[in-house]
């Protein structure tokens, strides 16, 4: 379906990848991983047309659609959420207003027996079987079935996009791709403001699609449900394997270690070659064997081993002063968006250094009540914080917070104190921010580079109580596990708004589930919350698979037969142990000589030693002529 070959591209003079070859074949989901900034979304942008390549080539076969879910989306104004979903099928609306058009003029013309009579016949017959074989008469209800899958109800069909907020408005474009039934999905992020459950329904969704999928995700959980294929950019290049992501890291360690334990051998094996180069150079009668070892190291491939890109952001969330025992308190809170009423009478009380994780399906007012205890928006009834309570607010959408055009160093000196200003460079570094990084134009960062700052800006201002809104949002995976390590070890209250199940498990010791207008209380984490409402199809989709390490066999390594892989391996052993026995017989014979030079009378006396003498200069002889013999036979396999 697809073939990229020694794709390259580049900005501002230096390679983001270069010369990355893969091939995407139908049936393939594969997960494009790596960190943020790493090219992931760039890639996309390639292959979907949207930029051009700096080298390389991109072949598609004749035919193929791309549908590319990309992270910014623009809508036409005035459209329904119905209206917007039905661009998805451009050619079946076009054919929709012909057939509307045909069929006025067929009502209105009493002219039954001219030609433009019945030419409008020959016409509403073909536009008529293009749309029933276009999948016209089922378009509207697969539809609503799309879109009731991602969250929506029949109640917001008929709403304008523009009263939606971002996510939502992504459901509406990633509807309109699944809807298109295209040859190849490209998802950048696709789970980003879903909730748990329209996750779920994605994932079955996309496992059971029929052409080829790259899937860009920070989701660990969803990657490993989905994908079947992992494609990591790692310091601008690509490793690429056909296993799901937690099967490929145990993969990828695996290789890694075995091509350590291979460029140690290797290493021994030149270092012997080269100490017999020395000793035969000097000799004429070897000469040519020691520009047979020279060749032959020239000829060597020298194992290389990946390079690991091991930086990570250093986070940590001191607590700023010691709260009272209740940290938040409400009371008949309520909050309505003119008629649609979000929480109604919510009575609940946070305590001090409490772990809580807010869960329930998008527009069940999770957002609205972290908002409403920081004070951002208006509500009803009454919120009470504790005695030296100071939060740190983190936005779902803190990144659109920063200003493009100020610099990374800008931003931090712009929100820092005279007690921190000295300081923001070193927490730039630590967020993986450093040297000329700090100068660069918020606006050129990646979602999760941006989010990676806004994290960095929050810890300019001392607090004890920490509400985040999804902060995972574009972060990837090894900054996330940065993250809840930080979290874990946080020794305020945190509350924590997240779609991210593998980043729930074990960080939250309550749960308060939002339904409903109202909010239950439930004392577990996420997985006792999902199995409390009795979701077989989340508690299914959070097994852990048995990571199953697949060996890489040597025929695939070497490109050999079993019998002539044996054979090499046969003769490399043979080859080393002449060697190391032509060593020893040399040194034999040089310490003979030695003790003739010193004192031959003495030694000479001796009737065995020339004996000896004779036997082990006969003896190197032939093993001169076995080493040869190996070696030729070693060359017929190099």
């Amino acid at each position: 379906m697809l073939n990229i070959h020694n794709l390259t591209v580049s900005f501002s003079g230096e390679d983001l990848f270069s010369e990355i070859t893969f091939k995407l074949e139908k049936g393939n989901r594969a997960g494009l991983v790596g960190k943020n900034g790493a090219g992931k979304s760039t890639l996309l942008k390639v292959i979907s047309g949207d930029i051009e390549n700096d080298g390389g080539t991109l072949a598609l076969e004749k035919g193929i659609r791309i549908g590319f879910l990309r992270q910014d989306i623009e809508f036409v104004a005035g459209r329904t959420i119905l209206e917007e979903a039905y661009q998805a099928f451009e050619e079946i609306v076009e054919l929709e207003g012909r057939l509307a058009k045909i069929n006025e003029e067929l009502a209105t013309r009493t002219d039954y027996e001219s030609d433009y009579y019945t030419q409008l016949i020959h016409d509403l017959d073909e536009v008529s079987t293009r749309y029933e074989l276009l999948g016209g008469y089922n378009y509207q209800g697969d539809t609503e079935k799309i879109l009731q899958g991602l969250g929506f109800q029949r109640e917001d069909f008929d709403k304008l996009t523009d009263t939606f907020s971002g996510g939502w408005r992504m459901r509406i474009e990633l509807a309109k791709l699944l809807l298109q039934k295209n040859d190849i999905l490209l998802l950048d992020e696709p789970t980003n403001h879903l909730d748990i459950e329209s996750i779920i329904w994605l994932e079955n969704f996309l496992k059971s699609y029929a052409g080829a999928i790259v899937l860009v995700s920070h989701d660990k959980m969803f990657l490993d449900n989905v994908t079947n294929r992992t494609i990591e950019i790692s310091l601008g290049k690509i490793y690429d394997y056909k296993k799901p992501y937690s099967q490929y890291l145990v993969l990828r360690e695996e290789i890694r270690e075995k091509q350590l334990q291979s460029q140690k051998n290797q290493e021994k094996e030149i270092k012997a070659k080269e100490q017999l180069i020395e000793k035969f150079r000097a000799k004429a009668n070897k000469a040519s064997m020691a520009q047979s070892l020279i060749k032959q190291l020239n000829k060597v491939e020298r194992i290389e081993v990946d390079v690991e890109d091991n930086a990570v952001m250093n986070v940590k969330f001191p607590v700023s002063k010691q709260p009272g025992k209740v940290v938040v308190e409400t009371k008949n809170l309520s909050k309505s968006y003119g008629e649609k009423h979000v929480l109604e009478n919510v009575n609940l009380m946070i305590e001090r250094s409490a772990k809580i994780a807010f869960v329930g399906q998008n527009g069940q007012g999770k957002s609205t009540l972290a908002k409403m205890m920081v004070n951002e928006i208006q509500y009803d009834g009454a919120i009470a914080l504790g005695h030296n309570v100071e939060i740190g607010y983190f936005a779902q959408n803190q990144a659109e917070y920063l200003d493009g055009e100020k610099t990374l160093l800008e931003t931090m000196e712009d929100a820092a104190n005279d007690t921190n200003r000295m300081r923001v460079r070193d927490m730039l570094g630590s967020f993986l921010f450093g040297g000329d990084d700090v100068d660069k134009k918020v606006k050129v960062l990646s979602g999760g580079e941006r989010n990676r700052l806004a994290i960095c800006k929050m810890l300019l201002t001392p607090f004890n109580v920490l509400i985040m809104d999804e902060p995972t949002n574009h972060l990837d995976i090894v900054s996330k596990n940065v993250l809840k390590q930080a979290l874990q070890q946080f020794e305020g209250t945190l509350i924590l708004v997240s779609h991210d199940r593998d980043f729930l498990q074990g960080l939250t010791q309550k749960v308060f589930g939002f339904k409903d207008r109202v909010i239950k209380e439930y004392l577990g984490d996420i997985d006792y919350f999902l199995e409390e409402h009795k979701l077989e199809n989340l508690r299914e989709a959070e097994k852990k698979t048995k990571v199953e390490v697949v060996k890489e066999s040597k025929k695939e390594a070497y490109k050999l037969s079993r019998q002539e892989e044996k054979e090499l391996k046969q003769l490399k052993n043979k080859l080393s142990k002449v060697e190391r026995t032509i060593a020893s017989t040399e040194k034999e014979v040089l310490e003979m000589d030695a003790a003739l030079a010193e004192d031959y009378a003495t030694v000479s006396a001796n009737p065995d030693f020339f004996k000896n003498y004779q036997a082990k200069k006969d003896a190197l002889d032939i093993l001169m002529n076995d080493w040869e013999s190996l070696d030729e036979k070693l060359n017929t396999f190099v």
